[in-house]
């Protein structure tokens, strides 16, 4: 027994069965977020007052070069899957809505890899 209608079955109306996968994947960068940020808070904040040199030396630690290309992956990941939600909810010409979500992926795409780049390039020729 369906809960659809007839007509919505025959038009193939109904879940995409994808929604609880970007869910979850929506809460899982959220949660990695929460102690990233606040690394990422209290390191830069106990820099206050420090030179570039240390703050170069900072990046180039082993274990805060990781911490960041993990909080640039999830950041810019969490960003495009909120992003993601927001245009399919309330653009409602198809046309617009995969250029918008292309445009989006694309962008934060490039904007993660370029600042993993920048921590990169940082952390292993020192700016």
């Amino acid at each position: 027994m369906s809960l659809e209608t007839r007509l919505a079955r025959v038009r193939g109306l109904g879940s995409a069965k994808d929604g609880t996968h970007h869910w979850w994947a929506q809460r899982l960068t959220a949660v990695a977020l929460v102690p990233l940020t606040i690394w990422f808070a209290v390191s830069v904040a106990g820099m206050t007052g420090g030179n570039y040199a240390e703050a170069v030396a900072w990046v180039g630690s082993p274990i805060n070069t990781v911490l960041l290309l993990l909080l640039i992956a999830a950041t810019f990941h969490h960003v495009q899957l909120g992003i993601q939600v927001v245009l399919e909810d309330y653009v409602h010409g198809e046309g617009a809505k995969i250029a918008a979500l292309m445009f989006v992926k694309f962008a934060c795409a490039i904007l993660a890899v370029a600042s993993g780049y920048a921590v990169l390039r940082v952390a292993f020729v020192g700016g």
